[in-house]
């Protein structure tokens, strides 16, 4: 009963969010101070104090980085091949995008530390930014070479070495396996900002959820929402439980790699050639229909 009450939770900020912007309470910039306050503040804050108590040989391993690279490979040539037919190449582009490329940040972590144990939690942070190294360069990769735009890839490499959250990820895994003491107020502060990383980053993907009915493609957008939620953590599972991997490892990466669309896919879509508003329709899509499909994973995981 309380997975139920967490997802129901989401699904109910989700909506604030969505009920917000459309009353025009969170317009375009108040939702950008909000994102600000997630991404440069509460989401950093939630990675370092889930890390910086333990050492970086706890947490990251050949297993783990190898896994979560030959889910999102083997999720993507999945993708391919049942988006392949679709006409257009925007849409052809963003489909396979958004087939694997997971909402790790603004609903993965925060929801994980929510929800499970502090040991899961610290793996969760370095899939995070694990995946958000594999995940960045395979969807500028995707959208230029199959939708022809003209994109740096060392551009957005570089804009990933700028990243809070990756940097608090590295912050944290220094410390810890420095053996570094931190100030527990220090701590209990961050804490604390860390708890407000779910709610905020909640609302800023309800406000930035967007549909425009008249171009609703349910079969292209049932295929999508069908590789992301079911395949992809169907692959997750196989991939890891063949690696073995500590039961902390297996459930925070399982549960990471099953979670709904990034909200970045569309921003990557309307910077590189894809189709707006079909990326703008499958976050709200596979954002929705997650809740369903996490209570299953959650439940299955324990």
């Amino acid at each position: 009963m309380e997975v139920v009450g967490r997802l129901l939770a989401l699904l109910v900020l989700l909506l604030v969010g969505t009920g917000l912007r459309v009353a025009g309470v969170l317009d375009d910039a108040r939702t950008q101070r909000l994102n600000d306050a997630a991404y440069f503040v509460a989401l950093p804050a939630l990675v370092f104090v889930s890390t910086y108590d333990r050492d970086v040989a706890e947490l990251v391993s050949p297993a783990l980085f190898g896994g979560i690279l030959f889910v999102l490979l083997a999720t993507a040539a999945v993708a391919w091949l049942v988006h392949r037919q679709l006409p257009g190449r925007g849409r052809r582009s963003v489909a396979v995008i958004q087939s694997y490329h997971a909402n790790l940040g603004y609903l993965g972590l925060p929801l994980v530390a929510a929800t499970f144990t502090d040991d899961v939690t610290a793996v969760a942070s370095v899939v995070l930014g694990v995946g958000s190294l594999f995940q960045v360069p395979l969807t500028v990769f995707v959208l230029t070479t199959v939708s022809d735009a003209d994109a740096s890839l060392s551009e957005e490499l570089a804009k990933l070495a700028k990243n809070p959250v990756l940097l608090a990820l590295v912050g944290g895994l220094v410390v810890g396996s420095a053996g570094a003491s931190v100030p527990a107020p220090a701590t209990a502060g961050l804490d604390a900002l860390g708890t407000l990383a779910l709610p905020i980053a909640l609302l800023c993907v309800g406000a930035s959820l967007d549909v425009d009915l008249p171009d609703v493609d349910m079969g292209a957008t049932g295929s999508v929402v069908a590789v992301k939620i079911a395949v992809m953590p169907a692959i997750a599972w196989a991939t890891f439980s063949l690696l073995a991997v500590d039961a902390a490892t297996f459930t925070a990466a399982v549960v990471m790699l099953g979670m709904p669309t990034a909200v970045s896919t569309y921003v990557f879509a309307s910077e590189l050639g894809g189709d707006e508003s079909f990326a703008s329709l499958n976050v709200f899509v596979t954002t929705l229909a997650s809740v369903a499909s996490l209570f299953v994973l959650f439940s299955v995981v324990g």
